[in-house]
């Protein structure tokens, strides 16, 4: 694959943007035309949009804005409002990440975002990609902008067969070649809007597609087979407990540790996670504790859980708090405990 420029490829910008200026999706953290991006909106809607879809996304930024309008509101926010808020959306991280880069961007940046790509990769929890994505699309900075939409745009337009996450430094090199150095904002919010509407991922609409004429993969025959992916290895499965412990309508929930997976949460109490099955260990309070037949399961990065659950009455031991079980969906809990709170609302305690 030859990724240097030639004659053909700054026309794929023209085409593109002239594409994305008729079809452009109306996105609420987007600016109409004519108007200027805000920083705040751009970067919290990428954080969001990493591990879900816009279609999730969208209620929940809007309630986000509601809440914390800009990035001085967020700075003044309790962090444990914002784990709260964040929950569902993925890693807890990001959302710690959250506070700490709006707090950093009042203290020592009087509220304002950096406007460069280098500076903006010196806030917490700004990597690469969500530097290059706020530069460009709120500040117009010509910067390489590489998300999952647009790595398969890219793979196919230059047809890189190497598989994937091999492949990312010569998709971010290709990417490099036709990037605007004006407009690169719009550029990038167009690549997106063609991975998501038009080079999807099965059965891509080839003859809609702006820059059709450039696509080599379209010229192989196959453009669906690109990306290819390296085979995945088989996660791990972990195993453990979730308690719950209930007295007087309320349910007793901990704070889990800051360190490591859902970090500082609000969640039931579990044993250890272990790689052989479940026992009673390590529970809240010495009770009559009953195992349910339901079993909570479910995915992270590298490994599965596999969770029991036990449920008894009685008082608990230990740092927590009794929450009413009426107001849970107020808790924040993380999805893996939303699951159980689901299970335990069907079988019951008795």
């Amino acid at each position: 694959m030859d990724a240097k420029r030639s004659s053909v490829w700054p026309a794929i910008a023209d085409d593109l943007l002239r594409w994305y200026d008729a079809h452009r999706r109306d996105l609420p953290w987007r600016a109409r035309p004519g108007e200027a991006a805000d920083p705040y909106r751009v970067w919290l809607s990428e954080v969001m949009l990493q591990q879900t879809t816009v279609a999730t996304v969208r209620p929940r930024f809007a309630a986000w804005i509601a809440r914390w309008p800009d990035v001085a509101s967020l700075a003044a926010a309790d962090e444990a409002a914002v784990m709260a808020a964040w929950a569902g959306l993925g890693y807890y991280a990001r959302a710690r990440n959250l506070v700490k880069a709006a707090r950093m961007v009042v203290a020592n940046h009087g509220g304002a975002f950096p406007s460069s790509e280098a500076g903006l990769r010196a806030l917490p929890g700004l990597g690469a990609y969500t530097a290059a994505a706020v530069a460009a699309i709120a500040f117009g900075e010509r910067a390489v902008v590489v998300d999952t939409n647009v790595e398969r745009v890219v793979a196919r337009l230059f047809a890189i067969h190497q598989p994937l996450p091999g492949a990312r430094p010569a998709i971010r090199a290709a990417a490099d070649t036709i990037t605007p150095d004006a407009r690169a904002g719009d550029f990038a919010q167009a690549m997106m809007d063609l991975g998501s509407s038009i080079c999807t991922v099965r059965a891509p609409r080839c003859l809609l597609c702006p820059i059709r004429g450039a696509c080599r993969a379209l010229a192989e025959g196959a453009p669906e087979r690109l990306p290819t992916k390296a085979a995945k290895r088989a996660r791990p499965t972990r195993y453990g407990t979730i308690f719950w412990l209930e007295r007087d309508g309320a349910v007793w929930l901990v704070r889990r540790p800051e360190k490591g997976l859902l970090g500082g949460m609000r969640a039931l109490p579990t044993g250890p996670w272990n790689y052989e099955p479940p026992a009673l260990a390590d529970a809240p309070a010495a009770a009559e504790w009953r195992m349910l037949e339901t079993r909570v399961r479910h995915g992270f990065t590298h490994f599965e859980i596999d969770l029991a659950l036990a449920v008894a009455r009685g008082d608990a031991q230990g740092e927590g708090e009794w929450w009413p079980i009426a107001e849970l969906d107020g808790a924040g809990l993380p999805t893996l405990f939303a699951k159980a709170v689901v299970a335990v609302r069907k079988e019951g305690v008795a």
